[in-house]
């Protein structure tokens, strides 16, 4: 796990998965171009490179444009997606990067950090990083000739779910308490919809909106502030595995090749302008999960530094109801949450 030595790629398997899910829906993106934001982070690697294997294994002459703040240190991360000829890695700012010449079919916004240090320390920060950047990518969308542009949202948007409300829709109408520093990246989230569907409606192009939920898997941060990227971390190294509070909350967890193939589901497929949560429904609690890591990776007794749950106050949930993905898109959870754990320790021992 040493962040200094280059990545290996992605498990094939993976990257197969992808193909097989999404086949039919590339041959619209043949020779066209894509401009990414985010490449770099956990969405960007794992889109880059299904990007690359679908490109090569159906020889669609596709090219990606990617924007990063230093390319150089991603060259030293990833040679193997660096040194590939249909990606171009630009420098840049999200908020200021100069535009690219030429035409770009498709757009993936994807570059927001979900940091709950930032959010919390440093909040105008966050929101002007949503809102200032999905400006200027809106901008680069009018000049670029783009037909479709996929926003990477957040079920953050829905503010806190309520306790009685097990499985959170998209028709759900609840909103981030505008008056907590803690909702900078939420409200962020919620402006950047509306200013993208706004955008795209009166230039012309589509918007999609993929609200992500929780997620696992290669790439994904063992030492963020992320419960089962820690428990993975715990587990592997043989200590025991930390639950901070009383293991109570609910959360779900998508595999990230599962991830990869909804959100390029959802750039070519889905209607303008209408919202799909992205993400598991199979819900469990913390203390469950760390029961199930521990016994996956072999993992000590845990370790729950918390007082006993009080039974009066509500379970914290953050789970997503996604029928209307399934049922629209046809997209489902494919690798269970047990693999999803096991793939990801996999990957990361072998660094």
């Amino acid at each position: 796990m040493q962040a200094s030595q280059p990545v290996k790629p992605l498990p094939l398997e993976d990257l197969e998965h992808v193909l097989e899910h999404t086949r039919e829906l590339w041959s619209e993106a043949s020779g066209k171009s894509f401009f990414i934001t985010g490449g770099t982070g956990f969405f960007g690697m794992w889109l880059l490179e299904s990007f690359a294997h679908i490109n090569d294994q159906l020889a669609l002459g596709m090219r990606a444009t990617i924007l990063t703040r230093d390319p150089a240190a991603f060259a030293r991360k990833a040679p193997h997606l660096a040194n590939r000829a249909d990606l171009r890695f630009i420098q840049g700012d999200i908020r200021s990067f100069p535009f690219p010449e030429g035409q770009f079919d498709y757009i993936i916004h994807a570059a927001t950090e979900a940091s709950a240090k930032l959010n919390k320390e440093a909040p105008h920060e966050m929101l002007d990083a949503i809102v200032a950047g999905t400006r200027r990518v809106l901008d680069f969308a009018a000049q670029c000739g783009v037909k479709k542009l996929l926003l990477t949202s957040s079920g953050a948007v829905y503010g806190k779910q309520p306790s009685d409300i097990t499985h959170i829709s998209e028709d759900y109408l609840g909103a981030p308490d505008p008056l907590l520093l803690g909702s900078a990246y939420g409200e962020g989230k919620r402006l950047a919809e509306h200013m993208s569907c706004v955008h795209a409606r009166q230039h012309g192009y589509e918007a999609k909106i993929a609200r992500g939920f929780a997620f696992v898997g290669p790439h994904f941060p063992l030492d963020a502030h992320f419960a089962i990227g820690n428990f993975i971390r715990d587990a592997m190294r043989g200590t025991p595995i930390q639950i901070n509070g009383d293991g109570t909350p609910m959360r779900s967890y998508l595999y990230a090749s599962d991830l990869a193939l909804w959100l390029w589901t959802i750039l070519f497929k889905a209607p303008h302008a209408r919202a799909y949560n992205v993400g598991s429904d199979e819900d469990k609690n913390l203390a469950e999960l760390a029961t199930t890591i521990s016994a996956l990776l072999g993992g000590r007794q845990l370790d729950i530094h918390s007082q006993k749950a009080d039974l009066s106050r509500s379970i914290s949930r953050y789970v997503p109801c996604i029928e209307r993905a399934r049922n629209e898109l046809r997209l489902t959870t494919n690798i269970p949450l047990a693999d999803a754990i096991v793939r990801t320790a996999d990957w990361y021992s072998s660094l």
